[in-house]
């Protein structure tokens, strides 16, 4: 990067195809990346959170990516399947934010982006615990923006889209549920991966915007 210093950029949950997309763009764009899966980096265990961050100097760009599903009726729900979402999707992303953004307020420089989901505005049925995570993220996003501005950090929270992944696979693989997605699409297509990706990676180099949340894809209301 010829005379600047190599940017650090942290995507938990760096195994799925997302975490993955990004991080190809932002290597060939010349960061250093980490893209730590679960076994390198359990964003539900502060302990870990804690000494993970702590291996690293500096840091740049934090992607809170890492999340996960468990579907169902909300009144066969239990507490522990509430608070397994809850745990990667939010309390996750309250940790390692809480770890990056001590070294990004010392560098008064930094940048969080939120991985979030439309399902926080527009609460799916089978989705309760799921809704209420992301949801929260977009909380978080405005609270954290406000409050490290002064410190030039900014968090910014992106809604990318029903994706084809792994996560989504085995709903989009059957013909009926599939067509039932895309209807909800004006453009009757979804997003993609790389294009949530390519999103992404010029967010951070917009360098006025903070506190926002962006959706990626063609649902409306």
């Amino acid at each position: 990067m010829s005379g600047e210093a190599q940017k650090v950029a942290v995507i938990t949950g760096g195994e799925g195809d997302l975490g993955q997309a990004i991080a190809k763009i932002l290597l060939a764009e010349g960061w250093a990346v980490h893209a730590p899966g679960r076994s390198e980096l359990d964003v539900t265990s502060a302990g870990n959170v804690k000494s993970w961050f702590g291996q690293i100097a500096s840091i740049d760009l934090l992607i809170n990516n890492a999340g996960i599903i468990r579907d169902m009726p909300f009144v066969k729900m239990t507490g522990d399947d509430f608070d397994a979402v809850n745990d990667v999707c939010l309390k996750g992303a309250f940790l390692c934010s809480q770890a990056a953004i001590q070294k990004m307020a010392k560098q008064r420089c930094g940048h969080i982006l939120q991985i979030g989901s439309l399902s926080s505005l527009t609460g799916p049925v089978g989705q309760a615990n799921y809704a209420a995570a992301k949801a929260g993220l977009i909380g978080l996003t405005k609270s954290l923006a406000k409050e490290y501005g002064p410190r030039n950090v900014r968090i910014n929270c992106v809604l990318p889209g029903f994706l084809e992944t792994k996560m989504t696979a085995p709903l989009l693989s059957d013909p009926g549920q599939r067509e039932h997605v895309l209807s909800t699409h004006s453009l009757g297509r979804l997003n993609t991966v790389e294009d949530a990706a390519r999103f992404i990676a010029f967010l951070d180099s917009m360098t006025q915007v903070s506190g926002q949340v962006f959706q990626l894809d063609s649902r409306v209301g």
